[in-house]
């Protein structure tokens, strides 16, 4: 921890709005030295976008700024990104020793850095995105058993027909994964009136009472899980246990008919095994926010199927995020500054990876 007299420093490496690197600054103004400047920061494409424009290039001072604050900085929002040439990122920055990330998963991150079997202090984003994550769920899911696309096609052409959609209560959702996502997915299917059962490494029945599910299954019983949901929703992060976790056997054990959300991360998943699932009927729908290669090609199949909502890794992104990220960064900040690292929150597992 900081030590003495001299400020903490700390760069905000990704874009920020001016009011919450103030809120920053505030949490104590005689012991932190906050380093924002907006020019050397990409132009933001959408609101609480933390990458900005690909094809952003500092010029020479920016540049020399840039390199300087990074090699001063101890604590850092976000970590710094290479440039566009795939130069610099953290290797500018020696001295850093704790980064608050702005997204959940950044266990893959981590380990692809260098960083599983380092000191460094990892927090993350964990909590801030369970709330627009399960309002994405739901969207998918009320949209698929109204019929939301008949619906559009009929209007399309003035044609009315009464006709039969279906309903959510007494379905059975599965949530793999009962994280904090998990855990806000299952509230809300229960608030609907469905069982809701989850999978998760930790699958005793008074986790499962804790969690509010009907029953919690052991990561060696996936499949007997699968074959009780009407619906799936895979949250979980990106570890080694679940690489290509839900494969063709996965589909395979699933209800024909069933539906498939994926808000977790697309290498969690075998993609060619869900496309021909999808093709003959065994997904009747599938919502997906992430994929094994993003931006999703363009020659992928999954853009002309009609029973598959695309979503370009946007559904957590809303306009409050970047103050619920700061909220998580204050409360760190103040039990940094006090060393009293144990009281932080949302601190990485490296070697778990989340």
């Amino acid at each position: 921890m900081s030590q003495g007299k001299e400020r903490l420093v700390v760069f905000v490496a990704t874009p920020l709005e001016e009011p919450y690197v103030e809120r920053i600054r505030a949490v104590a103004p005689d012991r932190l030295e906050v380093i924002a400047e907006p020019d050397l920061w990409p132009p933001l494409l959408y609101v609480a976008d933390h990458k900005g424009e690909p094809s952003f290039r500092r010029n020479a001072e920016q540049e020399a700024r840039w390199r300087r604050h990074l090699a001063r900085a101890e604590v850092l929002w976000d970590f710094a990104p290479k440039d566009a040439d795939g130069k610099g990122g953290m290797a500018l920055a020696p001295k850093v020793r704790w980064v608050q990330t702005t997204s959940s998963g950044v266990g893959q991150l981590v380990k692809d850095l260098g960083f599983q079997d380092s000191d460094l202090l990892v927090t993350n984003a964990r909590g801030v995105h369970a709330g627009p994550l399960a309002e994405f769920v739901f969207m998918a899911l009320l949209a698929h058993v109204k019929r939301l696309a008949h619906l559009r096609r009929e209007q399309a052409v003035r044609h009315w027909e009464r006709y039969c959609g279906d309903e959510l209560e007494g379905r059975t959702l599965a949530v793999i994964g009962a994280g904090q996502v998990g855990a806000r997915v299952a509230r809300v299917g229960r608030a609907f009136g469905m069982r809701v059962v989850g999978s998760t490494r930790d699958a005793r029945p008074e986790r499962a009472a804790a969690l509010g599910l009907d029953a919690l299954y052991p990561p060696d019983r996936l499949h007997a899980m699968l074959g009780e949901a009407d619906a799936v929703v895979l949250s979980a992060p990106h570890t080694p246990e679940t690489e290509n976790l839900v494969d063709a056997a996965a589909f395979a054990a699933m209800k024909d008919g069933a539906v498939f959300v994926n808000i977790g991360r697309g290498q969690s998943v075998d993609e060619g095994a869900m496309v021909e699932a999808l093709r003959r009927g065994k997904l009747a729908f599938a919502a997906l926010d992430v994929f094994a290669q993003e931006p999703l090609p363009a020659d992928s199949p999954l853009w002309a199927m009609e029973n598959v909502l695309i979503c370009p890794h946007s559904a957590s992104t809303v306009h409050a995020e970047n103050g619920r990220i700061t909220d998580i960064f204050c409360h760190n900040l103040r039990c940094y500054l006090d060393g009293r690292p144990d009281a932080m929150r949302n601190i990485l597992d490296k070697r778990r990876m989340y």
